[in-house]
C-alpha cells in the first residue's frame, strides 16, 4: 500500500513538469527553426522621425529631484 501511495505522489509531482516540457511548438517555428522577422520600411521610418516636432525647451529629467533655487540675479 505504501508503494502505491509513493508512486501516486511521484506521478502527481511530475505532472506539472511534463506539462511544461510539451513537445508542441508554435507553427511559425516549425519551418526553419526561427519565427519570421517583420519587414522594416526605411522610408516610412524616416518619414515618421521627421514628423516628430522639435522641443522648444531642453528637457531636464532631474528637474523633480533638484530643490528649487531662487534666481540670485534678481537681488
Amino acid at each position: 500500500m505504501r508503494i502505491v501511495i509513493a508512486a501516486m505522489a511521484l506521478v502527481l509531482m511530475a505532472w506539472p513538469a511534463q506539462a511544461q516540457m510539451g513537445g508542441r511548438r508554435p507553427p511559425s517555428e516549425d519551418k526553419g527553426g526561427q519565427p519570421p522577422k517583420p519587414q522594416v520600411d526605411e522610408k516610412a521610418y524616416k518619414a515618421a522621425l521627421e514628423r516628430i516636432p522639435e522641443p522648444k525647451d531642453k528637457y531636464d529629467p532631474w528637474s523633480g529631484a533638484r530643490p528649487t533655487v531662487p534666481d540670485r540675479k534678481s537681488k
